[in-house]
């Protein structure tokens, strides 16, 4: 009797978060015991486990919960109260966060080689975030957190960057990218990624939310290689049939969306007119092209004077055309001082 009334029962059981680096929180109760039909408060993006010896009993979601034998089940079987209680008890209430925890920083510190099928076996730098969260607060107490009074998330991240990093350069294997593909589809390769980290995840009650490569570092002499890829396939007629295509499904897409023929027509003939400069840029390099080989090949100086005024002429034209793509957006600076340079040098 001494020892109860000395004891101050505790009525309200709560966790008012003061600061989101903590994720997992033990109620101080201070050797007080529960008082029977106390009310205990979880809040959205929370989770309250009780413990009974150390074995984990009822675990409570978002809500206002009264406590009592019917609303404590596993508790209730523990202490064997067949017939319902209305005495203060014990037991150990831990809050775990289950908010989704963001921004975590993931990197290689040494590169990973990764099988290109045109460049060979490429060493691959990587880095990028990723975000997680608590799916199951029993698994993660239970495998991860423990009984500590108190865990902070740069723990959590100090502990899963060990085992993303290495997951990375594996899951990146499994999922038969090339160098090109990490370098060019950084949103596409993370979600391909992503399911793959997520299994060893699983084990300790965390869902992978998201995962992402914000950086990707090759060696200079492959991306140099795919600089000159990227140039050459600017002015190919694949490229342009493809161009053309993805074009003609915005129009389409616009006009579907607005319901708005005059719209659709407008933006179908801008389209024309882009496709018409293109295809005309690339026929005046073919007859330049055509008149350097006449010219080296013609041994008539006047004939040679005048294959070289039409060319300059072409030339001049082309640099004209080559302007006017720029300026509607179609190539970029460095794209057109590259043709610049190059239409500049046969003059």
């Amino acid at each position: 009797m001494f020892g109860f009334f000395k004891n101050e029962l505790l009525e309200v059981i709560e966790w008012k978060e003061s600061s989101k680096d903590v994720l997992v929180w033990k109620f101080p109760d201070k050797d007080s015991d529960i008082k029977y039909g106390a009310q205990l408060t979880v809040r959205e993006s929370q989770a309250a486990i009780f413990l009974n010896e150390g074995q984990i009993a009822d675990v409570y979601g978002p809500g206002r919960h009264v406590l009592k034998t019917e609303n404590m089940p596993v508790l209730t079987k523990l202490k064997s109260w067949k017939h319902g209680f209305n005495s203060p008890f014990k037991a150990d209430v831990y809050f775990v966060s289950t908010r989704q925890l963001t921004n975590f920083k993931w990197g290689t510190p040494n590169p990973i080689f990764v099988n290109d099928p045109e460049a060979g076996r490429v060493e691959v730098r990587a880095f990028g975030t990723y975000f997680m969260r608590v799916a199951d607060p029993k698994k993660f107490y239970r495998e991860y957190a423990g009984t500590s009074s108190i865990l902070t998330v740069d723990e959590l991240e100090d502990v899963f960057r060990g085992l993303v990093v290495p997951k990375f350069a594996e899951a990146l294997s499994e999922s038969g990218a090339t160098a090109f593909d990490i370098y060019s589809q950084y949103s596409e390769l993370g979600e391909t990624i992503r399911p793959l980290i997520q299994q060893d995840l699983n084990d300790f009650g965390l869902e992978l939310t998201k995962f992402q490569i914000t950086s990707v570092s090759l060696p200079p002499e492959i991306t140099d290689h795919m600089k000159q890829l990227a140039k050459l396939n600017l002015t190919s007629n694949e490229n342009l049939n493809k161009m053309q295509a993805f074009n003609q499904m915005d129009v389409d897409k616009i006009a579907a969306e607005k319901g708005n023929y005059e719209n659709m027509k407008g933006s179908r003939n801008d389209l024309m007119m882009q496709q018409m400069m293109m295809q005309q840029m690339m026929q005046n390099q073919n007859n330049n092209q055509n008149q350097n080989n006449n010219q080296n090949n013609n041994s008539n100086n006047n004939a040679g004077e005048k294959e070289e005024k039409m060319s300059r002429e072409e030339i001049m034209k082309t640099l004209k055309e080559l302007g006017e793509l720029k300026e509607m957006g179609i190539l970029t600076d460095a794209e057109f001082n590259d043709k610049k340079k190059e239409l500049l040098a046969k003059l």
